[in-house]
């Protein structure tokens, strides 16, 4: 059962899997670097990916792949970001 906190906004990584299929970014708030946030990547005909994927925006404005840790899935401080 997914869970969200109204008072803080956080939730939990359920939710954040939702928010990234419908086209938003999210990220953590327990995340150090500032203006990180992760987003979903639909592959087209030009892309050499097959297959959606999960990026993130780096600290240093770098967009890599990205991994859920443990310690990710687990987290309930997620937020939507802009």
């Amino acid at each position: 059962m997914s869970k969200y906190n109204a008072t803080t906004g956080e939730f939990d990584f359920g939710i954040a899997i939702d928010a990234l299929r419908g086209g938003r970014r999210v990220s953590r708030k327990g995340w150090n670097g500032k203006g990180m946030w992760l987003a979903l990547q639909t592959p087209d005909d030009m892309s050499k990916m097959s297959l959606p994927y999960i990026f993130m925006r780096t600290a240093q404005g770098d967009q890599v792949p990205w991994v859920a840790s443990q310690t990710d899935i687990l987290a309930r401080d997620w937020v939507e970001t802009l």
